[in-house]
């Protein structure tokens, strides 16, 4: 009796198709994101192939997990939030799920803080943090960078606020209130550098003296305090302050309170990110809005990109941050 002819698999359906496993994967799954010409070629595989993926080779589509990993800073800065929110929902019309890791959380068992994504088998990375040398990023994994990060990861695509632009505008609001003595309390990476340079820029353009604090590389609360204290010691004259994010304009809020300064009455405060906890009936933080939902979305959509077609050019988005007023600004008291 003849040989039972070999269930076809996958990586036929990939290799007689001309397409990535990964591509494959999206047709399955009736992704929209696949061009015609290459969801025909699939399809005709698959009626070639007799291909009759079981539910288990439909959920793991290529050996992967339906799952794209994000990799972020810090659980503890929620500028995160609305990046994930965005991030979910655009992935979402391609059958795809996040799963998230905190880059710090479990480094004291992790060399690379990717190995534990790749293990599983991931259809692509996010990367919502600063690039450490530690990280390896294998050729067939598509990665996409959210934000504006210090160092480059070579292919990837890039998704990223205008921070530059950001702090400038920032300062621009402040100098338009009357403010002269405005003051900069940041941190370090790709993002604190570009809204250092924009408040220098904004600064300079306004012929004012500029007074900055770099708490390097923290961005947390309790360097926000720290720095505040610091640079109302230097400059007791600062009637605002341009923090690096908002859990830093966390701290200058309570730093003032403690220095026994109204806010926005002696000192006014901007944040950064326009995170949840900006919006809350206490903080009512005036901040910059990096617009991080639609940022997702944009990160989204190159994932899927990328998936359909792997051997694309990369691509770097910026997006236009906007001025969220709420009620930590006003015009400086007369001293």
């Amino acid at each position: 009796m003849a040989a039972e002819r070999q269930r076809a698999t996958i990586y036929d359906v990939a290799q007689a198709a001309g397409v990535s496993k990964s591509l494959v994967s999206l047709v399955l799954r009736n992704s929209p994101s696949v061009s015609a010409p290459r969801r025909e070629a699939v399809l005709a595989a698959i009626k070639e192939l007799n291909y009759r993926p079981s539910q288990a080779a439909t959920a793991l589509a290529g050996g992967t997990s339906q799952t794209v990993g994000v990799v972020i800073d810090d659980y503890t800065n929620l500028w995160f939030v609305e990046l994930l929110r965005g991030l979910q929902e655009g992935l979402s019309s391609a059958g795809l799920r996040i799963a998230v890791s905190d880059r710090t959380l479990n480094a004291h068992v992790e060399s690379d803080p990717l190995e534990g994504f790749l293990s599983t088998r991931v259809e692509a990375l996010v990367l919502a943090t600063e690039p450490t040398p530690a990280m390896r990023f294998p050729s067939h994994v598509p990665v996409v960078v959210a934000g504006n990060r210090e160092t480059q990861v070579p292919g990837a695509d890039v998704t990223a606020s205008d921070d530059q632009l950001g702090a400038r505008r920032a300062i621009e609001h402040l100098i338009s209130l009357g403010h002269q003595h405005i003051g900069h309390v940041g941190g370090g990476g790709g993002a604190s550098r570009l809204r250092r340079a924009g408040y220098l820029e904004a600064m300079q353009a306004a012929g004012l003296s500029a007074q900055v604090i770099t708490t390097s590389p923290q961005t947390t609360e309790a360097s926000g305090y720290q720095g505040t204290i610091e640079l109302l010691d230097q400059a007791p004259a600062t009637t605002a302050i341009l923090a690096g994010n908002d859990s830093m304009a966390m701290g200058a809020l309570a730093a003032a309170r403690d220095q026994g300064l109204s806010v926005p009455e002696d000192l006014s405060v901007i944040g950064y990110d326009n995170s949840p906890l900006s919006d809350t009936h206490l903080l009512r933080l005036t901040t910059m809005d990096s617009r991080n939902r639609d940022l997702g979305l944009r990160v989204a959509q190159q994932v899927i990109s990328r998936l359909a077609d792997p051997k694309r050019e990369a691509q770097s988005v910026s997006m236009e941050p906007t001025l969220i007023e709420r009620g930590t600004c006003a015009a400086p008291r007369t001293r």
